[in-house]
């Protein structure tokens, strides 16, 4: 199994970016999907998540109304798109898929990870 995070770069606050997953080797239809992320010294943590279905999404509340999360599920893929992007969402991003078909915060419930995508926002 494999997942190909893209889609990452340099922008400036205020700017958008579309993070694209793509995954393959197994059933991704099958799967929840989220992405998360971390920065330099921190922990990764959760960003946003969505069913396998793209029935329902989840968002921490630091990127709620900037940040969607979506899929399609006819090309495997995954994506972030990030609207408003300010210097404390610079970060590497993750994308993983869950264990099952729901959506989860904990990184333990993700047996599959891209290998992140740099994303960073000049003030």
């Amino acid at each position: 199994v494999q997942l190909q995070a893209s889609g990452g770069g340099l922008v400036q606050a205020g700017g958008s970016l579309r993070l694209s997953c793509l995954a393959s080797g197994r059933t991704f239809t099958n799967y929840g999907a989220g992405w998360f992320r971390q920065a330099p010294g921190t922990d990764r943590e959760f960003v946003a998540g969505i069913r396998l279905d793209g029935s329902r999404a989840y968002y921490i509340d630091s990127v709620k109304g900037r940040f969607t999360i979506s899929r399609d599920n006819a090309k495997n893929t995954v994506y972030l798109q990030m609207n408003n992007l300010q210097p404390e969402d610079t970060a590497v991003y993750f994308c993983a898929t869950t264990k099952g078909p729901g959506i989860s915060r904990e990184k333990s419930d993700y047996d599959y990870w891209g290998q992140g995508t740099l994303v960073t926002v000049s003030s």
